[in-house]
């Protein structure tokens, strides 16, 4: 289904709301297609999700360990 730029702009929630339930929109403006606007499949939602997950490990390995002393539970959760 064709939608205008402005047409999806004004009614973006609403647009929203169709795709969730499977509904495909090509985004028009001037009269040509400049987008698509598509439901994400769970298959990808689980890809995006570990790719995520691996750039956050990966960027919490890349940094340095940072030795700052011992404490105990009772200092960790002292609240004076």
């Amino acid at each position: 289904m064709d939608i205008t730029a402005a047409d999806a702009d004004r009614d973006f929630p609403k647009l929203l709301d169709a795709v969730r339930q499977g509904q495909t929109y090509t985004v028009t403006s001037d009269g040509r297609p400049v987008a698509r606007i598509v439901p994400v499949t769970a298959e990808q939602s689980k890809v995006e999700d570990k790719a995520a997950l691996d750039a956050l490990l990966a960027r919490i390995k890349s940094q340095p360990v940072r030795h700052i002393g011992s404490w105990t539970r009772d200092e960790l959760y002292d609240r004076e």
